[in-house]
């Protein structure tokens, strides 16, 4: 790792899944759930990993296998819960994955860790889709925290829109594809998750 702190693990999992119509963290696939397969995927690379649950989940026993950081915040979206992680433990580094990304890999993790930016507050792979930045596997440094507030002061809780307007490192995807993302019934084909569960 580049960065000189260390690097906690945020898994994303507060999400109300309303276009999927059931919880996304909950779905199955290879025998375990998309929660348990990103919080596994992390916890290869990092000494600490949490999940990030709404405070009305936080009892669910999906959630409650996991270090859970509750959000402290209302109506912000993911932010919520990265600024949470931020409250608890504001010296280290958050390596934020989001828990609907079925085809994100050893390598895409691997490499973000490696390549991680010591000069930026902030690290994340280039959309293959608009060329844009991935705020959902990205990680995001102590210092990111007065820009998160900076946008947050202005009405903008969009964590994309905070990567494109501050000076963040973009990365390249080592394997293209890795960060779809499912969120409808109709994007689960081929992906091998069971949309009944």
């Amino acid at each position: 790792m580049t960065v000189p702190e260390a690097v906690y693990g945020l898994v994303l999992a507060g999400g109300r899944s309303r276009r999927m119509g059931s919880d996304k963290a909950a779905l199955m696939t290879g025998g375990q759930t998309q929660l348990g397969r990103a919080a596994g995927l992390l916890e290869r690379y990092l000494d600490a990993v949490f999940v990030s649950t709404r405070p009305d989940q936080a009892k669910d026993p999906l959630r409650r296998a996991y270090q859970q950081i509750v959000d402290r915040y209302e109506d912000l979206g993911p932010v919520a819960g990265i600024l949470s992680a931020m409250d608890e433990y504001p010296a280290v580094s958050w390596l934020v994955l989001a828990c609907d990304l079925p085809h994100v890999d050893d390598q895409t993790i691997g490499f973000l860790l490696e390549n991680a930016s010591d000069a930026h507050p902030a690290t994340a792979f280039r959309s293959i889709v608009d060329q844009l930045p991935e705020p959902l596997c990205a990680i995001y440094r102590p210092g990111s925290r007065r820009i998160i507030d900076s946008f947050i002061a202005e009405g903008i809780a969009c964590p994309r829109k905070m990567l494109i307007g501050s000076p963040t490192c973009i990365l390249e995807q080592p394997n293209p594809g890795a960060l779809h993302n499912i969120n409808t019934p109709e994007d689960l084909h081929g992906t091998g998750i069971d949309p009944a569960t």
